[in-house]
């Protein structure tokens, strides 16, 4: 009986009470903290990763040898790996500059195959599952942040219960520093090798995270046009990074969210420097099919993502939302901090097997802090 339960309803096997006073981060859940590094945009895109590289080679190569060995699991011909390392490195001429030269840099200070890189970074664009919110405090000050899960389905290892992928991507967790002229233009929490943004903030003006979208319409598609020649669509990882970059304001890179065309549909989650300045906003591959703005007036004082529709059911067994959201209601805006939000991504199913870390931003001075997690048992698979 109760297996059909776990089965019917994640919830109740995996499921606990809002977790309170998980700040600062020890115990159990917490798994250590991640190393920061400087990306000298000044530097030839060629050589940009290099320091960062040397550091963190020999774990990426365990995983990039990890997703090869799942691959050859299902492909056991070895052609899928043979493709990879013999086709794909073609695929790096296509990309945009200066995306495709900072691959090439990668794979040279890493000593892995350049196809092997490329297919490391796509993934990204595929194998997510992630919770961010922006909320707003009584004062108006606004607080993003986001569990990064990673792994589903890559590799589940019976013995120690536990994803393979997502246990040796902890280990390749950093927080950069984009800097340029010694000075920062933003800063993100990224995996070493990964070359586009999942999380990052521009100091003083936004904050973004970028959640996986389910779609028919999904990012396998987008990438196979880009592999035929239709290349119109941008990779959700390299437009975070541009914006990032780039983008001079909230409203800029909301606009520019919005607007540009994808590889792969996707939630941009996006927070500002004032009060009501904070939306998700709900991609397909070529247009935006729905932005959730903060509303403070009409009591939206928080917006939260999963991997849902904001206006569908989430699936049954992968309920993040409804915990995340009891919690948040619980805490209340006169109670909001970073640490009380920390207590809310705690809190299990939201956190689960496949969380990686866990990242709070504040937009003041581009604060983050970033921490490597564990889900002890019993936990939710994701």
């Amino acid at each position: 009986m109760k297996v059909q339960i776990c089965a019917s309803v994640a919830l109740v096997c995996y499921g606990e009470e809002c977790r309170t006073k998980t700040y600062p981060p020890s115990g159990p859940t917490f798994k250590g903290n991640v190393p920061t590094y400087v990306i000298n945009l000044d530097l030839p895109p060629s050589k940009r990763w290099d320091n960062l590289m040397r550091d963190k080679k020999t774990e990426l190569k365990t995983v990039v040898q990890n997703i090869k060995d799942i691959a050859n699991t299902f492909f056991p011909s070895g052609k899928v790996v043979d493709i990879v390392d013999k086709k794909i490195v073609h695929l790096t001429a296509t990309l945009p500059y200066p995306f495709n030269e900072e691959l090439k840099g990668i794979a040279n200070s890493s000593g892995i195959p350049l196809g092997e890189i490329v297919i490391f970074n796509i993934f990204y664009e595929i194998f997510t599952v992630c919770t961010s919110i922006v909320a707003e405090d009584k004062t108006g000050k606004l607080y993003h942040a986001r569990n990064l899960d990673f792994g589903l389905f890559l590799g589940w290892d019976v013995k120690n219960n536990s994803w393979t992928v997502t246990r040796e991507l902890k280990p390749i967790v950093v927080n950069l520093d984009f800097q340029r002229n010694n000075k920062t233009v933003f800063k993100s929490t990224n995996f070493a090798g990964y070359i586009g943004m999942v999380s990052g903030v521009k100091p003083d003006l936004f904050t973004l995270t970028m959640n996986e979208r389910f779609s028919l319409d999904g990012g396998y598609v987008g990438i196979f046009e880009w592999f035929l020649g239709r290349r119109d669509g941008m990779w959700m990882g390299f437009l975070t990074r541009t914006i990032l970059e780039n983008a001079t304001s909230y409203q800029d890179a909301k606009d520019k969210l919005a607007k540009t065309r994808l590889l792969a549909p996707a939630y941009f989650i996006l927070g500002g420097k004032k009060s009501g300045e904070g939306c998700v906003i709900t991609r397909s591959r070529t247009a935006a099919l729905d932005i959730w703005d903060l509303d403070i007036q009409k009591g939206t004082w928080y917006v939260i993502e999963t991997n849902y529709d904001r206006w569908k059911p989430p699936l049954i067994l992968d309920n993040r939302r409804t915990p995340a959201m009891k919690c948040l209601n619980q805490t209340t805006q006169e109670n909001l901090s970073l640490p009380a939000i920390y207590d809310v991504l705690s809190t299990k199913p939201v956190l689960n097997k496949l969380t990686v870390c866990t990242t709070l931003m504040e937009v003041d001075n581009g604060h983050t802090e970033t921490y490597l997690r564990e889900c002890p048992d019993p936990c939710s698979p994701w």
